[in-house]
């Protein structure tokens, strides 16, 4: 049991150590339960924290089936799917456009008017506080990877057995706490598992770039 999101968080930095203070190596959560867990991990390795937003693209026939996923800069797309469904380029951009629009108002709630950290060359700790599925997971490695990512590594602190192996096929690097074999929900190895709000997201975010500050000025003094 973690007693919340930010003890997971501590207990990953613990894990991935070595990556500390690397210049090359940034944390990205995925919002909002990302976040507690991202921000202290940023904090612990002092390395710039940022999100990594993303929406699945729906099949035009049945929203909830994925046809693809798209971020603020990227889109993915399953082209034998859409062949075999015959479904319309046209509509996709027109789709992809909508999505994108929504995903842009978020990261400004979240970030204001500065754009997403670059990722091409670098390493990526992708965070979050737990998995069931991992598809969440899978779509932001797909986008890092087209994006340029050199490295991805995937933070966990809960996850069942069958996600684990499936992400560490995928990403570069796989560190998860806990596999339990009898995973049910994320919640329940949690203490306190209360929902994240747009603000404590919002707040964790201000202090790393709080604490970037200081760390370039700090080593503008030297």
């Amino acid at each position: 049991m973690f007693r919340d999101r930010q003890a997971a968080g501590a207990l990953l930095a613990r894990e991935l150590s070595r990556y500390r203070v690397d210049k090359d190596a940034v944390v990205l959560a995925v919002p909002r339960g990302g976040l507690p867990v991202a921000g202290v991990l940023a904090r612990e390795l002092a390395l710039k924290l940022d999100v990594i937003l993303t929406k699945k693209i729906g099949h035009p026939d049945d929203p909830e089936f994925a046809i693809g996923a798209v971020s603020l800069t990227d889109e993915s797309v399953d082209s034998a799917l859409v062949a075999r469904e015959s479904i319309s380029r046209d509509d996709i951009a027109w789709e992809i456009e909508r999505l994108r629009a929504s995903l842009h108002g978020r990261y400004r709630l979240y970030r204001g008017i500065s754009g997403p950290l670059p990722v091409a060359g670098k390493t990526v700790i992708l965070a979050d506080d737990g998995a069931a599925t991992g598809q969440t997971m899978l779509v932001a490695i797909d986008l890092l990877r087209r994006q340029g990512a050199r490295k991805i590594v995937a933070a966990l602190p809960v996850a069942p057995r069958s996600t684990v192996e499936l992400l560490t096929k995928r990403a570069d690097e796989m560190v998860c706490l806990l596999v339990p074999d009898d995973f049910t929900a994320i919640s329940r190895f949690y203490t306190d598992f209360s929902q994240v709000s747009d603000e404590e997201a919002l707040r964790f975010l201000k202090d790393a770039r709080l604490d970037e500050r200081r760390a370039e000025t700090k080593e503008k003094r030297r």
